[in-house]
């Protein structure tokens, strides 16, 4: 019977990345209609260096962006640092936190900022500046939830609150995040279930709309020109359109065509449907080394945009180190993204697992 479901499931899966491949020919694909789009750049040194391809990989804390279900792969507590400068000199970071009960499933806190910096304030009368300078930010907060439901079925979601700001004026959202994790035996080189086809599904952002308001939208104005004598004088505020989130849906499969006690290669593509995009497919590979005694060595390497129309993005490439002692550990990961006219961004990642 189990085999049965997993069959089933398997084949609604894959019905799913057909009907993710037809929609590459709709248009027109709303580039520019969506709010907060720092929650779409991709967050985490490892999914980074293999392209974005991570949604049926990804099992520690960064599953809190790539697939919230990875986090059910987590056998250890662990805390996650990252910082990725991006461009034009703006700074983006990630953090989380992930606590694993055997009993129960993990649960996760994490969150991801994006500063753009300090501006100089100018006007029409002063073009080289006021003198004052505004600031703009946004970052969002998620909880998260992961559980195996079956030895070969994962799931997961997310809670997540998005806050945008340019100096006073700010706008809000709330949203979720769902995914899955399906392990399979196919092509396992070894025989186990682990070691075979695996089949990730995610939606990213779906929630409420943001529109902006505070104190800058506010303007003195004259209800009617035409009249002398009335209120000139009067404040007034302009009320902005309210925009939704980047919604993604993402489905990705993973293979593992070697397989030995000190090696293992990994091979993922993934097809994302965004709401303000064209359709594109990220292609990725990790290799371990595990030395024993010691820890793990990994080489990273992927693509990101595939059959994405006006795209900039490109290969990436990265590295990573795993070293444990007894029950803790320290991961230290690095990726290297070309963006093509916009030049390239780095990612540094610190975990603590114990």
């Amino acid at each position: 019977m189990k085999k049965i479901n997993i069959n089933i499931f398997v084949l609604w899966m894959i019905a799913a990345l057909v009907l993710t491949g037809i929609l590459f020919a709709q248009e027109p694909y709303r580039r520019g209609t969506t709010a907060a789009n720092f929650l779409e750049i991709g967050y985490g040194s490892r999914g980074n260096a293999m392209g974005d391809a991570a949604v049926a990989t990804a099992n520690d804390l960064e599953s809190c962006y790539w697939n919230p279900a990875g986090l059910a792969l987590m056998r250890n507590n662990e805390v996650l640092f990252n910082m990725q400068p991006w461009i034009i000199d703006i700074n983006t970071t990630f953090a989380a936190v992930g606590l694993v009960f055997p009993r129960l499933g993990t649960f996760a806190v994490s969150f991801n900022q994006m500063n753009y910096g300090k501006e100089d304030v100018t006007t029409l009368v002063m073009q080289e500046g006021t003198g004052e300078r505004y600031t703009a930010s946004e970052f969002s907060v998620s909880f998260s939830y992961a559980r195996r439901l079956a030895q070969w079925f994962a799931f997961g979601g997310s809670a997540k609150y998005v806050n945008s700001n340019i100096w006073h004026v700010n706008a809000n959202a709330m949203a979720l995040d769902l995914g899955a994790l399906v392990n399979t035996q196919f092509f396992s080189p070894t025989g186990e279930r682990l070691d075979g086809l695996t089949i990730g599904m995610s939606i990213s952002n779906y929630g409420t709309r943001m529109r902006y308001d505070g104190m800058d939208l506010l303007q003195a104005l004259d209800p009617n020109p035409n009249i002398a004598g009335n209120y000139d004088n009067v404040e007034g505020q302009f009320r902005t359109q309210a925009w939704e989130l980047p919604l993604i849906f993402r489905i990705g499969m993973a293979l593992y065509p070697l397989v030995t006690p000190n090696h293992r290669l990994t091979l993922e593509v993934d097809a994302l449907h965004p709401n303000n995009n064209s359709e594109s497919v990220n292609v990725g590979g990790e290799y371990k080394f595990t030395m024993p005694s010691f820890g793990s060595f990994y080489i990273r390497t992927g693509y990101k945009g595939m059959f994405m129309q006006r795209t900039e993005y490109g290969m990436s490439y990265g590295f990573g180190i795993l070293m444990r002692l007894a029950k803790l550990g320290l991961k230290i990961d690095y990726a290297y993204r070309d963006i093509g006219l916009l030049g390239s961004v780095q990612a540094y990642s610190l975990s603590f697992v114990f």
